[in-house]
Order: C-alpha cells, then sequence, then structure tokens
C-alpha cells in the first residue's frame, strides 16, 4: 500500500499547536503513534525491526 506525502507550507505564526491536537487523542492512539515513531527510528538508525533483547540469568547451584 503507497502512501501519499502531504506538506503544508505555513508561517509560524499560522502553525497549528500539536500539543493540542494530541491532548484531544485518546491514550491509545498517542501511544500507537510512539510505537510507530519508535519503530520507524530503529530501522532508520539500526537497520532492523526493534526486538526485545535476551535475558540471561546465572543461578549458582549447590
Amino acid at each position: 500500500m503507497a502512501v501519499a506525502r502531504v506538506v503544508h507550507k505555513t508561517t509560524l505564526t499560522q502553525q497549528p499547536r500539536e500539543s493540542v491536537y494530541w491532548q484531544t487523542q485518546s491514550y491509545e492512539r498517542r501511544l500507537a503513534a510512539w510505537e510507530e515513531i519508535r519503530r520507524d527510528y530503529h530501522r532508520w538508525k539500526y537497520n532492523a525491526e526493534p526486538r526485545l533483547q535476551r535475558v540471561y540469568t546465572v543461578i549458582k547451584r549447590k
């Protein structure tokens, strides 16, 4: 699915307040947007999908 890029030119005084917009969104929508930004960053920075790291625990046996 192709996504069309939309650009709106405005002056600094006409800029919409993004914080006002995000305050009107549900926490689920805000969290989904944050997750999308995080995944995009990992793809750009590391060229990989973000995943959980493996965690090893060493247990001393008697």
